[in-house]
């Protein structure tokens, strides 16, 4: 496959780190060494790279491109992504570094319409139907097209491999490739496992058995950071408080836990009983928590009109935050209603209350399902109230266990989200100690308002400035409610 050159792959890799005024670590000689010997081994039909975040992978893999057409201008390489996007960055990548280093030289054609932004074609001795280098998310339609090298960069990501049938789909289309390939080319992933029944298995009867297999995590088996120039001990524990158990070992340890032997430890809870201090000073409204100043707020209402103890429950959840990122959740209001006939009415009204006490800028409705003529009827009922408080709908379109475990992980693990403690004597307490991603006809309504108010992007206050003029100075929106412009919310 390929032509003979003198610089090897470390060596091209080098003189472009200099170039850049960088070192080369040692898990890059690694990387480079691994991809070397791979390519040039004629009985290696792929090749596996798993290696924790940020650590300079995909550069490496540009680099890696660069230099297979440094070595073979004739040579075709595929990118594959999951999505269309992230191939064409690694495309820009590449075209950048031909562009640059001093060995790629003449490489670049001078037609404009042979650069392109996701495929390109360099100078080159054979006339050929492919390009030098193509794009194409894992969606599209590949056949026909030939290539001696695929890398396939983060084909596996959560929204496709999150279920039996999706995992199943995505090596069916990956079992394509077979055809793409030339007979003396290459395969290689790159990526990090999201899922216990990951693509990227090498073992007897895996989907990548028998391809050669490089990982790098974090920490490695002497409990040594693989890059202690940019991840010394203490920024990956930072790192790991950060991105919470889950994540850290999935995206930095390259060991998934499956969604379903998720749990959330409510021993590590923490709790505060301070009330709400809302005060005005110099014409400024100010919020105090906890002893902190308070500086965005987060509301959340996931609406239900069951009466059953089977049925969902109807959560309203408020959540405040300090100026370092810190979560206050304030309130886990579980509503009930007298006339079931007029539960939505009823419920707007409770909504309506707790937005004027907690002096909320704005809080979101989820949409899904009975809640989608909310919003309307909320507004309606807030503007009856003089409560200026902006109303958002939204359409959760992730999985409800995804939710609570993005949300709640990390934060209860590094203790970053406090509770106050009228929030032990509700249902929340019994919720977040039995629950299980997997278990059906749980309750855990609670549990995902307080996601939503989490996850929904918190309104500073100081954003919200009134356009009228007022007796009390407020940092609610002015206008009335029927009449809000959510695009003139700043957040």
């Amino acid at each position: 496959m390929m032509k003979h050159k003198s610089a090897t792959f470390l060596e091209f890799v080098w003189i472009w780190n200099q170039m850049q005024g960088y070192e080369l670590p040692a898990h890059h000689k690694k990387i480079g060494a691994f991809l070397e010997k791979c390519l040039k081994d004629k009985n290696c039909s792929g090749a596996l790279l798993m290696a924790f975040r940020n650590s300079g992978k995909s550069t490496m893999v540009g680099l890696f491109c660069a230099w297979a057409l440094y070595k073979n201008p004739n040579a075709r390489i595929l990118i594959l992504s999951a999505d269309y996007e992230l191939a064409k960055k690694m495309v820009r990548n590449i075209k950048r570094i031909i562009e640059r280093h001093p060995l790629t030289k003449g490489l670049k054609p001078k037609a404009k319409d042979q650069w392109a932004s996701d495929r390109f074609t360099i100078n080159r001795s054979k006339e050929l139907r492919d390009p030098s280098v193509l794009a194409r998310g894992i969606g599209a339609n590949i056949t026909g097209a030939r290539a001696d090298l695929i890398v396939c960069d983060d084909v596996e990501v959560p929204k496709n491999c999150d279920s039996a049938g999706k995992r199943q789909e995505l090596r069916q289309r990956l079992g394509e490739l077979d055809f793409i390939l030339v007979p003396s080319g290459m395969i290689l992933y790159v990526g990090t496992p999201h899922t216990k029944n990951t693509i990227y298995d090498v073992a007897q009867g895996g989907f990548l058995q028998s391809f050669e297999r490089l990982a790098i995590p974090i920490l490695l088996a002497d409990g040594s950071s693989a890059w202690p120039e940019r991840f010394p001990l203490c920024k990956i524990e930072s790192v790991r408080q950060r991105a919470g158990p889950l994540k850290f070992q999935s995206q930095m340890m390259l060991r998934p836990v499956e969604l379903s032997e998720s749990r959330l430890d409510a021993e590590r809870l923490r709790f505060f009983a301070d009330m709400l201090d809302y005060r005005q000073s110099n014409n400024a409204a100010v919020l105090r928590l906890a002893g902190e100043k308070m500086v965005a707020a987060s509301a959340w209402w996931d609406p239900s009109f069951g009466r059953s103890e089977k049925t969902d429950r109807s959560v309203f959840a408020c959540t405040f935050f300090d100026d370092i990122g810190n979560a206050y959740v304030y309130d886990i209001a579980y509503l009930q209603v007298a006339n079931e006939a007029n539960a939505a009415e009823e419920q707007c009204e409770q909504i309506a209350k707790l937005a004027e006490a907690y002096h909320l800028p704005s809080l979101a409705i989820e949409t899904n399902g009975i809640g989608k003529f909310l919003p309307e009827l909320l507004k309606r009922v807030l503007c009856k109230r003089a409560v200026r408080c902006a109303v958002l709908g939204v359409h959760s379109t992730k999985p409800k266990a995804e939710r609570i475990i993005e949300a709640l992980d990390a934060r209860v693990a590094n203790g970053s989200v406090l509770f106050h403690e009228r929030i032990r004597h509700t249902p929340f307490m019994e919720e977040i100690q039995n629950w299980r991603p997997d278990l059906k006809n749980m309750h855990d309504d609670g549990l995902d308002a307080v996601a939503g108010s989490l996850l929904n992007a918190p309104v500073r206050f100081g954003a919200m400035i009134s356009r009228n003029s007022f007796a009390s100075p407020d940092w609610r929106y002015g206008n009335p409610i029927n009449n809000l412009n959510l695009n003139d919310i700043k957040i």
